[in-house]
């Protein structure tokens, strides 16, 4: 009956609609339409990956919905948003008119996702948003404890002998009239078993108890094993009051940033449980995915054997136009084979949207690595073919202008499976897909590329 009283609106990202077309979820058009990522974030919207820092396609300034006279414009996020019994969801732009099998199969190959999220038409997305929750959290835990176990002061209370730290008189009184040698007082301790641990902790025994909850966190085993080693003091009873000292007490150490997502993850999964989501009238909530991030990592996952994939994010792999250190760039990839070298762009866009910047930008990287070939690695969902552009030589004001013989770049699309019946058929089309897909980085390609136009 609950699921009957929503009220539901599909969009695509990066289209536009008629405002007309929101009204049966106005209310929450009205809370997030030319709001900010970053203010959307603070306001309980989930986005992955976090802003700024993680993503360069993504931005503070990014909106879900812009309005631009009659119509809202969606941009490059994909997910649910919801706000009382009113639900938006936002698709990919490439999963055709059918089911959006992609955008679960990005998540599958990305995030490894566990394949028993229901993106079928008649699913409640509140299931689905708090699954996106849970699933999420193997990823940010091991992110998170790259950086080791987090470590903080906290405040122990001691009743005996060898007194170290504040008399603490009123219950020394209470605890030891008449007095019998020992003596109430506190002390700070540097300790791993903390308010945040503990709170990683609860999440941890909440995900168990879950049908799927093994096969979540048997991903992440090491680091859930440390985490229970590292929480002796926990007790199941202290849940409502761990939420309550995570919610006043964010972590502010830089060092530990990866923990800040940590934190903001558990207390969404152990406060907003299926239950509850939807509950609060006015209360936004939500996840939302950066599909250019998510299409990039995936495009990696396929190359990462043939192509090194420098990483803005963390500072990983990265390049210098000049001499001096100066002109700092992270190029999407850049070919493993020196000797025909290629350098790739990922693309979340169809074919026609890659244009002039697009081409400045990769034109500049292979000529920084001496590289005779571009590609552009987009989604292909109109079954278009591979289009080849040659480099121009000469200039019209001589009238001289030819296409080179030696330079290119190439759009290749992975093409995306239409109107699979099922996600068990739409992943077996799009294994075939990722075959031909990788078939044009094969020993040679750009040789056999090439051949036809020698001595043009």
């Amino acid at each position: 009956p609950e699921v009957m009283r929503m009220k539901l609106l599909r969009i695509k990202d990066n289209s536009q609609q008629k405002k007309d077309a929101f009204s049966q979820v106005a209310r929450l058009t009205g809370k997030i339409a030319d709001k900010t990522l970053e203010q959307l974030e603070r306001e309980g919207i989930f986005v992955f990956p976090e802003i700024v820092k993680d993503a360069r396609d993504i931005t503070r300034d990014q909106m879900v919905l812009q309005s631009v006279n009659d119509v809202y414009h969606s941009s490059n996020v994909m997910g649910f948003v919801g706000c009382g019994d009113e639900r938006l969801v936002i698709e990919s732009r490439f999963c055709g008119t059918g089911e959006d099998h992609f955008f679960q199969y990005l998540l599958d190959k990305v995030l490894d996702f566990p394949n028993i999220v229901d993106l079928e038409s008649d699913a409640d997305p509140d299931n689905r948003l708090f699954s996106f929750l849970l699933f999420l959290f193997p990823y940010y835990l091991k992110t998170a404890m790259r950086k080791g176990l987090f470590k903080t002061y906290i405040c122990r209370r001691y009743n005996d002998w060898n007194v170290k730290g504040t008399v603490d008189f009123a219950r020394h009184i209470e605890q030891n009239t008449p007095f019998l040698g020992k003596v109430a007082y506190s002390q700070r301790e540097f300790s791993y078993d903390n308010d945040l641990m503990e709170l990683v902790r609860h999440t941890i025994e909440f995900i168990k108890r879950k049908p799927y909850g093994n096969r979540l966190l048997v991903k992440v085993k090491d680091e859930v094993a440390i985490v229970i080693d590292a929480t002796p003091g926990y007790e199941s009873c202290n849940r409502r009051k761990i939420i309550e000292q995570n919610k006043k007490n964010a972590v502010r150490h830089a060092y530990f940033k990866e923990y800040l997502t940590l934190q903001r993850l558990c207390l969404l999964i152990l406060r907003h449980q299926k239950h509850q989501l939807g509950s609060g009238v006015r209360q936004i909530y939500g996840i939302l995915f950066d599909g250019a991030w998510l299409w990039e990592e995936y495009i990696s996952s396929l190359i990462d054997d043939k192509f090194y994939h420098p990483m803005n994010k963390n500072g990983s792999g990265a390049q210098r136009l000049f001499d001096g250190n100066v002109g700092l760039i992270y190029p999407d990839f850049i070919s493993r084979d020196t000797g025909e070298r290629i350098i790739a762009d990922a693309k979340y866009k169809p074919t026609d949207n890659i244009g002039n910047r697009d081409y400045l930008q990769v034109l500049a990287y292979m000529f920084r690595f001496d590289a005779k070939a571009g590609y552009y690695l987009y989604p292909e969902a109109g079954g278009a073919d591979d289009r080849k552009l040659w480099m121009n030589r000469g200039s019209t004001y001589e009238d001289d202008v030819i296409p080179r013989n030696d330079v290119f770049v190439i759009k290749h699309g992975l093409k995306i499976p239409n109107n699979a019946p099922n996600y068990a058929e739409f992943v077996a089309r799009m294994k075939i897909s990722e075959q031909e897909f990788r078939r044009a980085f094969s020993p040679g390609a750009e040789a056999a590329a090439l051949a036809p136009y020698a001595g043009k």
